[in-house]
């Protein structure tokens, strides 16, 4: 008697069927993204951030690769930095054919949440080698403050 409604016992020790089985496990992983180690997944968002945090200010670092400044656009939004930019084809005069295409080309916009209040007059931004840095200070009640315990000196053992 088989444990499985509808299946044969010949059709469960057939060598297909397990190669079946494992192609459809094969298929399901790929649609959903996991058959890759992480460091080969591709992220979507774009540009990749990095934000990172002192006792004064946050430092978020964006790769942008091929903009200037020119073609980026910040602003804030209570603690909601958003990047927005355009990246453009060159195009060139000669026909040619593509084998391969990977570099994305148009308009973007991300959106990074910030770790605590920043003050929006104390925020610089440059673009270097393809990295935008911006640095943006902490609002003065964000900032860590060192409180002194008041207390009894205390008594050295003898």
């Amino acid at each position: 008697m088989s444990l499985i409604p509808g299946k044969r016992k010949e059709s469960l020790e057939h060598p297909l069927v397990s190669l079946r089985d494992e192609m459809n496990r094969l298929f399901d992983s790929f649609w959903r993204g996991d058959f890759l180690p992480e460091r080969f997944s591709f992220s979507r968002e774009f540009p990749s951030v990095e934000v990172t945090e002192t006792d004064d200010e946050v430092i978020v670092r964006a790769e942008v690769p091929g903009l200037e400044a020119g073609d980026l656009d910040l602003s804030i939004t209570g603690d909601v930095l958003t990047i927005k930019g355009e990246k453009k084809e060159e195009k060139e005069e000669k026909e040619k054919e593509s084998h391969r295409r990977e570099v994305h080309y148009g308009s973007f916009s991300r959106s990074v949440r910030l770790p605590g209040s920043v003050d929006a007059d104390k925020v610089t931004a440059e673009c270097k080698k393809g990295v935008l840095k911006i640095t943006l200070g902490k609002v003065e009640s964000e900032k860590a403050k060192k409180i002194t315990v008041k207390g009894e000196p205390t008594k050295k053992a003898k």
